[in-house]
């Protein structure tokens, strides 16, 4: 139907589900171009960025968007997972959130950078994260709280940072430097020049790191500064890597040229993931006991590729369908299988991603007790009836109510609103 063209979903975020047994998913959610994807240490859950202001917290077995972030002022440039189930985030406001699993705000923000903040990185013993900025600064932050140190040596944008093995930082810019950084206070930084601006690092087996240029170029670097091997991946900009745990694989992508996989020790191509004309991807990271690669850009959605195949994964049907099944031969109820993912809608499920929407009609907005809702939405005045839902969709969310954790969409055929309507007054209403 039309809608399924024009919504992505009802909720404060979307993805179809996709579980342990599934073959991949494309997660929809994000109202604009994805910056950053992180995964989590246990490898369940998922975190990305957007340009839309928002991070979104996923679960990768079931496939649900469990939570979505709304903090900054602008987009999310870069995405953490820290220990103990935590998470950061950063973005072009300079601030950097810090947050537990279930919670509605940060429980910490760290201040202290004069410039978007672009790239993250946690210390191998997950003491520290490390900041990138647009200021020409690198932080160091202590998770225990203590005071941030500031590295300070680029001339100009900082656009990427990662750690060596022995807690040693790498940091690399627009001024087409690398920057090795002690762990220890006194000791003196290395600054290594390359030959051009550089957007991206990643450290690999040897405490070697990879380097994404501005050039097209990918360049492993020894610890003493040397470039060792090169290999000219695209003829325009790199601009995201990530590397499998196992450091056999690396990913590299380039501007409207898709995404590379090559061999970490040779450098050597192995597979092509798309190609040309492929949306612009920002952000890569590897999943599924590195079986997978997770993906996110311009297209604003956050695609799954086979490793070895190089295949593109498709969302489950067999498992869109066993969600639906219950409403089978219910014609209004596809303009809600996008939605079902993140909303329930009978008396005894509870929320997902977003609130339940049992007993939505006749409701204030922000009234469930248990729902972490946005302060924007709790300051506003509304009741959820037939018109104000559809007057939702539309005008879009961020026109009618700004500052909403959704993403941006709209359902512009009236029927189609008018399908949505139907069967909410008929699947939500109280007995």
């Amino acid at each position: 139907m039309k809608a399924m063209l024009a919504i992505r979903c009802l909720a404060a975020a979307a993805s179809f589900l996709f579980g342990a047994t599934a073959h991949g998913a494309e997660l929809r959610g994000h109202g604009g171009p994805v910056r950053s994807i992180a995964i989590a240490p246990d490898g369940q859950t998922a975190i990305t960025g957007s340009f839309d202001a928002k991070a979104i917290i996923w679960s990768l077995e079931t496939g649900e968007a469990q939570q979505v972030l709304l903090f900054h002022e602008s987009q999310v440039n870069a995405v953490a997972a820290l220990p103990q189930g935590r998470y950061a985030t950063a973005g072009a406001d300079g601030r950097i959130a810090i947050w537990e699993a279930g919670r509605s705000t940060p429980v910490s923000v760290l201040h202290g950078h004069d410039g978007p903040v672009v790239a993250l990185a946690v210390a191998p013993d997950g003491s520290t994260l490390a900041s990138a900025s647009w200021d020409a600064s690198v932080r160091l932050w202590p998770l225990s709280g203590a005071p941030s140190r500031i590295l300070k040596g680029h001339h100009g944008n900082v656009n990427a940072v990662t750690f060596l093995s022995d807690g040693t930082l790498a940091s690399a810019g627009y001024d087409a430097a690398i920057i090795l950084w002690p762990p220890g206070h006194d000791a003196a930084p290395m600054r290594i020049s390359m030959p051009g601006p550089l957007n991206a690092l990643v450290t690999v087996p040897g405490d070697r790191l990879l380097a994404a240029g501005a050039d097209g170029t990918l360049r492993q670097i020894d610890r003493r500064g040397a470039i060792v091997a090169e290999v000219r991946v695209s003829t325009g900009p790199l601009i995201a890597l990530a590397a499998t745990a196992d450091k056999r694989y690396i990913a590299a992508s380039a501007i409207r040229e898709g995404i590379v996989l090559l061999d970490s020790r040779t450098l050597k191509p192995v597979n092509t993931l798309g190609g040309a004309g492929v949306a612009t991807v920002w952000a890569l990271a590897f999943a599924r006991g590195e079986r997978t690669l997770l993906t996110g850009g311009a297209d604003t959605i956050i695609s799954e590729w086979d490793v070895e195949t190089g295949r593109r994964l498709g969302t489950s049907a067999a498992i869109q369908a066993d969600l639906m099944s219950e409403y089978a031969g219910n014609p209004d109820a596809e303009i809600f299988r996008a939605c079902i993912a993140c909303h329930t809608l009978g008396p005894e499920d509870g929320n997902r991603a977003g609130p339940t929407l049992h007993g939505i009609f006749g409701r204030k907005i922000a009234a469930l007790a248990d729902y972490p809702y946005s302060p924007a939405f709790r300051r506003m005045d509304i009741v959820w009836t037939p018109e104000t839902v559809s007057k939702l969709f539309e005008l879009g969310p961020s026109i009618y109510t700004p500052g909403t954790k959704m993403p941006n969409q709209t359902i512009n055929d009236p029927e189609d609103r008018a399908a949505l309507i139907r069967f909410l007054q008929s699947e939500t209403r109280r007995d």
